[in-house]
């Protein structure tokens, strides 16, 4: 044997000598300590004091494999994980399943350990691997303490990470290097300058930049001159279009009122608040606090109370035979559901039914929030009470201005001057409290009609408006109504249909639809049982229809020389046509306001306990002086100390710029999913937003572009794309496809076509015939293709109907605005070419730019398809594309020489030259390049 023998056999032999004598020494240490320290002596063997990190390693076990038995949907055996508190209690068997520090007496460990397949944890499922029971039974072991989920903790100051590089531009830089320094990646070069023109033109304000535009860049020679494009293009009003059209997603904005009907809604006035909004570059806290509560601001303009209808964009149910309080409630759940989405990112529908699977929010937490929506006036009628009334005539401003000033002048107590002028300016532009037709009941021969909107009595029947608050300072019932003859009278009493007569009118003939008028009543104070009895001499049919009622106090001054006159014009004010009207949220009067209580399972007919306005236990409180309003909640969620709002603005407007968020799941900032891929990056964004840039969304975006993170190149190395296929890790710039509405806007923009008009009502562009007919249309409710410049609006203008969305965009993922959608699913299908290459605003769109390629040069073909690509793409053409598209001309000019009725009927003009460059300019308008930003 040799001496490397000898040697090696040494070595093997003093090796099994040491174990030996280590395990000797570990088992007399382990007889040295008692029973109970037994297994923390062996973890510490063998993990050292290494702290287990609930959120990244314990967490995600319970979600995967524990949760959904013992979570918020159900707690088998009284055991749930989703509180510490419910954990840590005794279960059905009396004893707790977890005994922090003594895993050996934690029932959990028993289960998950058990021999026995029927009694082992998980049931039903694979057992849990060898390390996440470890991780478990040490976890236990350690104490089993809880963490918050990242994204509910507080908001901390962040710490910029030490490095340094010519690279970088700002501080967003040091955190995206960083990054790529852990993970052995280094960040491409700069886009070249036309590319980088293009992306941030499209990014925003969702165009791309005209060749003017494009070669003031390429000339500009100043460092400052991507700076000075940025600022120029924050400050475009095309800028507010580009944003409005993605708040209008949360919004679920839609020119239609939804479900089977769904009849126009006139609601453009709230997108044109969007647009100046975002163009004013309104603070965000602002922003959320306007249309959340713009009606509880102090005295609110008319702006404000348009902000609001951002909550009136839920569905309204007109069909008949619907119960009005269903579909009330069901819009509120909307409105739930979706201002926890848009400002949260919270699932809170899941909490509808049932306290929250994953997440700690309990079940009766959805109605504490619902509580702060349930008291507005609207109660899905027909008629979208309540809405602002705009007028559009100059007289009918000045009548409206000398009722405030009449009402100031004949209001004898100067405190209540401003604030009385103000309840009858409100009373004309908003006109609630209304009480309508489904309030009323005991309705004797008669019935509710017309989708549950008017009240129609025959005479000697009656109807009942029960327990009515009245101060005793109303002397008027306004009544909108409607009759087809003139000998009726309906009589208003207290409490019976016998009892004490309040007032009465005569009802006059009015064929020319609702009209409100008012009623002089005896003032009465309490609440009581109003009776509106019916009476007709004739006794043929109803003695009238009524749409709603509204008790009120009249005009001060009734004495006075020219009350008349100036009652004229109020009562001519509530009946003006001349106005342009949009549904809003107004709060309920203190007398009207309705209990809130939790729905059994989520039953809307099943109530629980009564619950108040309120926010989930484990999150930070309502301010002190809240009084459970939608305002209360706005400035809740703008508090400092709320973590999610800044985190989800800033990583939804991240989203916006790179195609996806530091957190991918957008919609979803819950322990289910995903966890940001710059934790420290998203956290210090957030600071930046909230205190240096004051909510300013303008100042967010330019740090963003101007970062060289945003302005690195796209072009993808194969290295690369197996080491980041999504580029998480941001180590090129973005690459992704236009969004529906700049993939049309870009076409009509290159092409020339394009409208600068802003605002106003919806448009109609061509579409498809035969998409309307539907057995609810009316006569005045179809698809009329719109004339002029507005048949080339911008993509945001478009009418939307929700049972028929504008097909095109719907091609190109845009969803159909029945609920907040968060987050689109961008496909690439067959169809969507189809729609490029055939629909008709992409067929005119392209022979438009074929016209200007056809006077680019008259005779070379290479000449205008070059001149073509430059103005689509914002560069010159490489060679293979260029022989493609010779190639396709040569082939088009084919057919149209032997098809000349074809150029005629694809232009319109007996033009084959025209005809061929149309198809080629069709095909640049299809490639990938240009429907996609990069």
């Amino acid at each position: 044997m040799d001496i490397m023998s000898i040697n090696s056999m040494s070595k093997k032999i003093f090796l099994l000598i040491f174990i030996a004598i280590s395990g000797i020494l570990a088992y007399w240490l382990l007889q040295k300590v008692s029973k109970e320290n037994q297994n923390t002596v062996f973890q510490n063997l063998f993990y050292g004091d290494q702290e287990i990190d609930f959120n990244g390693q314990i967490r995600p076990i319970l979600n995967k494999n524990c949760i959904s038995c013992h979570g918020g949907v159900k707690q088998s055996a009284g055991f749930s994980l989703l509180f510490p508190s419910e954990a840590l209690r005794p279960n059905e068997s009396g004893k707790p399943a977890i005994v922090p520090g003594k895993p050996e007496e934690s029932e959990m460990i028993s289960r998950i350990n058990h021999h026995d397949p029927e009694l082992r944890m998980p049931l039903e499922a694979d057992p849990l691997s060898e390390e996440e029971i470890e991780l478990l039974t040490e976890w236990i072991e350690q104490g089993a303490e809880w963490e918050d989920h990242w994204a509910f903790k507080k908001l901390e100051p962040v710490g910029l990470p030490a490095i340094s590089a010519d690279w970088i531009n700002n501080d967003i830089d040091k955190f995206v290097l960083k990054k790529l320094g852990d993970n052995d990646l280094q960040p491409s070069p700069q886009a070249d300058k036309a590319t980088l023109l293009r992306r941030v033109s499209l990014d925003l304000v969702g165009l791309p930049p005209t060749m003017n535009e494009l070669q003031d860049f390429l000339n500009d020679e100043d460092p400052d001159a991507y700076e000075k494009v940025v600022d120029r293009l924050l400050a475009s009003p095309r800028y507010g279009e580009r944003w409005a059209a993605m708040w209008m997603d949360l919004a679920r904005y839609a020119d239609s009122k939804g479900y089977e009907a769904d009849r126009e809604r006139s609601i453009w006035k709230y997108r044109d608040w969007l647009i100046k909004a975002f163009n004013e570059d309104m603070p965000f806290d602002q922003f959320t606090k306007e249309q959340l509560a713009g009606d509880l601001l102090p005295d609110p303009t008319d702006d404000q109370l348009i902000a609001t209808a951002f909550h009136r964009n839920t569905m309204n149910n007109d069909e008949g035979g619907t119960d009005n309080e269903e579909f009330r409630v069901a819009a509120v759940i909307d409105r739930v559901n979706t201002t926890w989405s848009v400002w949260q990112a919270t699932t809170m529908e899941c909490v509808q039914c049932h306290s929250h699977p994953y997440d700690p929010i309990r079940h009766e937490d959805f109605y504490k929030s619902y509580a702060f929506f349930n008291n507005t006036a609207d109660e899905d009628v027909p008629s979208e009470s309540p809405e602002l009334k705009i007028f559009t005539a100059d007289i009918n401003r000045q009548e409206l201005e000398s009722i405030k000033n009449w009402v100031v002048e004949y209001t004898a107590s100067a405190d209540e001057k401003m604030e009385r002028a103000k309840a009858f300016v409100d009373l004309v532009k908003v006109t609630e409290p209304k009480i309508h037709p489904h309030s009323f009941e005991q309705i004797e021969k008669g019935t509710v009609t017309g989708g549950n909107s008017n009240l129609a009595v025959e005479s000697g029947g009656h109807a009942l408006i029960k327990n009515v608050p009245l101060t005793g300072k109303e002397d008027r019932i306004l009544v909108s109504y409607r009759a087809s003859r003139s000998t009726g009278i309906v009589e208003i009493r207290k409490d019976s249909p016998e009892g004490d007569l309040l007032g009465s009118w005569n009802v006059e003939k009015n064929e020319r639809g609702f009209e409100t008028i008012p009623i002089s009543i005896k003032p009465v104070s309490g609440r009581h049982d109003i009776f509106f009895v019916f009476k007709d001499s004739q006794k043929k049919g109803y003695v009238c229809q009524i749409e709603w009622v509204l008790f009120h106090e009249g005009l001060p001054g009734e004495s006075q020389p020219g009350y008349q006159e100036v009652n004229k014009k109020f009562l001519s004010l509530l009946n003006s046509q001349k106005t342009i009207t949009t549904p809003v949220m107004v709060e309920l009067e203190k007398d009207y306001r309705r209990k809130t209580n939790v729905f059994e399972r989520g039953n809307w007919m099943m109530h629980g306990e009564e619950v108040e306005p309120g926010v989930p236990d484990d999150w930070n409180a309502l301010p002190e002086n809240a009084t459970g309003n939608r305002l209360d909640l706005a400035e809740w969620l703008m508090s400092e100390d709320n973590p999610l709002t800044a985190r989800v603005m800033v990583n939804r407007l991240w989203a916006q710029l790179f195609g996806i968020g530091i957190v991918e799941t957008i919609e979803d900032f819950g322990s289910m999913g995903f966890a940001p891929s710059h934790s420290g990056l998203l956290d210090w964004l957030a600071q930046q937003f909230m205190y240096k840039n004051e909510w300013s969304i303008k100042k967010l975006l330019k740090q963003v572009v101007m970062s060289a993170t945003y302005q690195q190149s796209s072009k993808v190395i194969p290295q690369l794309l197996e080491a980041d296929p999504d580029n998480r890790l941001l180590a090129r710039g973005p690459r992704v496809r236009l969004n529906a509405e700049q993939v049309r806007d870009q076409a009509l923009a290159v092409s020339g076509l394009l409208s600068d008009k802003m605002y106003g009502p919806g448009v109609m562009p061509p579409q498809p015939e035969g998409l309307w007919q539907t057995v609810y249309n009316s006569e005045d409710f179809v698809w009329e293709t719109s004339k002029g410049e507005d048949k080339y609006r911008r993509a945001l203008y478009t009418f939307w109907r929700r049972t028929n969305p504008y097909p095109s965009l719907i091609s190109f993922d845009s969803p159909s605005r029945e609920v907040c959608v968060l987050r689109r699913t961008n496909t690439n299908t067959p169809l969507q070419a189809f729609v490029t290459l055939n629909d008709p605003v992409y067929v005119e769109a392209a022979q438009a730019l074929a016209e200007f390629m056809a006077e680019a040069n008259v005779n070379l073909v290479d000449e205008q398809i070059k001149a073509g690509y430059r103005m689509a793409m914002l560069r010159d053409i490489g060679k293979e594309k260029l022989h493609d598209l010779q190639l396709l001309h040569e082939k088009a000019l084919g057919y149209f020489k032997n098809d000349p009725e074809a150029a005629e009927k694809l232009t319109g003009k007996k033009d084959i030259k025209l005809a061929v460059l149309t198809v080629v300019a069709s095909a640049i308008m299809n490639l990938d390049e240009f429907i996609t930003k990069s």
